[in-house]
């Protein structure tokens, strides 16, 4: 069994990693070749082709001109501690064990725009590419072109090593979009979090990227390999709704929060 979430926009390279074990992306020569051609923008293109303001563009116009492998801890983080948001905030990898980082590399994958399909300990340099950027590119107008079937092909390759081939879905929809489902050689569970507000359950958007996360560290921590035992989650408050499920949307609820 395997698990994938999406990167964020936000980044933390100041605060020293807690683990010294790193690897490097998978496909840095793809990488490359993004980087190749969004060097070449200049920082209000960049910030027109991301929608964001002026001082933003000039920031990531400047990290697409530094960013250099090879990749060590002194230029570089590892992937999951290197990411902030609120699907970290909920993972919280900053307190993880050894093992539970060893057991994250082989059963979590984060979706990247830039790097394709990271492995937690995997290092990056700082970057922003949202995987729904309008980037246009050799191989199409914009980056689900440009990764094709090649994020696929590998969650395929890996998923063969898997006790379960079975792959649970916590990207969000833009990122979940680079993987091509129907040639996808696994059973796929798409976790929902719905919080109860006034009386009704409804996706709440803080909260569920934040459940997405728990729901992530609770894989790690427990070491989870079959798809059935993430029906026990129950951080924070939340529930596996069996009423509210189906057989490929696992809907978990919690009660309004007082």
């Amino acid at each position: 069994m395997l698990h994938v979430i999406s990167p964020a926009k936000t980044l933390d390279f100041e605060t020293p990693s807690p683990t010294a074990i790193h690897t490097q992306p998978q496909f840095l020569d793809q990488a490359q070749l993004l980087i190749n051609d969004l060097r070449r923008l200049p920082p209000a293109q960049v910030s027109q082709l991301m929608s964001i303001s002026e001082k933003l563009g000039q920031l990531n116009a400047q990290r697409f001109l530094e960013w250099q492998p090879p990749f060590t801890p002194h230029n570089a983080k590892q992937a999951v501690v290197a990411f902030k948001g609120d699907v970290y905030t909920g993972m919280a990898a900053e307190t993880y064990s050894a093992s539970d980082f060893e057991f994250a590399q082989q059963h979590l994958r984060i979706l990247s725009g830039l790097y394709g399909l990271l492995r937690p300990l995997d290092l990056i340099q700082p970057y922003r590419l949202e995987m729904g950027t309008g980037f246009a590119n050799p191989r199409g107008k914009n980056l689900y072109h440009f990764w094709g079937d090649i994020i696929t092909d590998q969650l395929n390759a890996e998923l063969e090593g898997q006790r379960e081939r079975v792959l649970v879905n916590l990207a969000s929809t833009e990122y979940w979009g680079a993987v091509n489902s129907k040639k996808l050689h696994a059973d796929v569970i798409t976790p929902v979090f719905k919080d109860q507000k006034n009386g009704k359950y409804k996706i709440i958007s803080f909260f569920a990227k934040k459940a997405r996360g728990m729901m992530s560290a609770y894989i790690v921590q427990n070491q989870l390999t079959q798809v059935e035992q993430i029906k026990g989650f129950d951080t924070a408050g939340y529930a596996y709704n069996k009423a509210m499920s189906s057989p490929t949307e696992w809907v978990f609820t919690r009660a309004e929060l007082l």
